[in-house]
């Protein structure tokens, strides 16, 4: 008979307690409790707003680094550990539901935790061992959550909209040339459902095409005022906004 391996689990703890964490993880305690107690939706966070929160704790490992807050061996791990979260890694393990209680703390401290962890093996140490890393005092230096994750919304919005108006714009330019090519195509208007004064079927495509620019100009002033962030971020941004490309 086939023998299964138990899985392995390493014991963290937090202000409330003790709790066990499969070893092979790179979350820890504080994200198991947030995923246990606000399981709402079962879906998992966009990818998307994982990058936002890497590229934010990239910054502000370098910023802390340059300032004395952190010293370069672990600000080094954890920009590592930031730049493989952008190529893709680790997505499993952001485990919090979207729909979260304390306006983002959970999924603020999922991201505190896999990038503590995964910066403790770059420096070989053990998943768990917060004396070499901690996701609070080091991952989470000089931040809040009403910094980091308003901040990171904004990001991910600018870049899902930037998505979008390519889009729009490509839908713009094929209603533009359906105008043209419907534009010898005589109909007859309609007015609260009633036969009204004929019309080109080009001029309808080109009514369309209005419309869609005029929302892309709404969004792009929209867009516009995504690009204020709060206080702390903005000066990690200043110093390193090559980092923040999505602003």
């Amino acid at each position: 008979m086939e023998q299964h391996k138990e899985a392995e689990y390493r014991v963290e703890h937090d202000s409330i307690g003790t709790k066990e964490v499969p070893e092979d993880v790179y979350y820890g305690v504080q994200s198991l409790r947030a995923a246990e107690n606000f399981h709402i939706t079962g879906l998992t966070m966009h990818p998307e707003i994982i990058n936002s929160l890497a590229y934010i704790k990239k910054a502000a490992a370098i910023t802390n680094c340059e300032i004395g807050l952190l010293n370069k061996k672990k600000g080094n791990a954890i920009v590592t550990a930031c730049d493989e979260i952008l190529a893709g890694r680790f997505r499993r393990d952001f485990i919090v539901d979207p729909i979260q209680g304390g306006a983002g703390t959970s999924l603020n401290m999922n991201a505190n935790e896999v990038i503590a962890n995964r910066a403790i093996e770059i420096l070989g140490g053990q998943k768990g061992d917060y004396s070499i890393v901690n996701p609070n005092d080091d991952v989470n230096c000089g931040q809040s959550t009403n910094d980091v994750i308003p901040t990171a919304g904004k990001m991910t919005s600018l870049r899902l909209l930037g998505r979008l108006k390519t889009e729009l714009l490509r839908l713009n330019e094929a209603l533009c040339a359906k105008a043209e090519e419907f534009n010898h195509v005589i109909k007859m208007g309609r007015t609260q459902l009633q036969d009204a004064v004929p019309i080109r079927l080009g001029q309808e495509f080109k009514a369309y095409s209005v419309a869609i620019l005029r929302d892309i100009r709404r969004m792009d002033k929209a867009m516009e005022e995504m690009r204020t962030v709060n206080p702390i971020i903005g000066d990690f941004y200043l110093k390193h906004n090559d980092i923040f490309r999505v602003l």
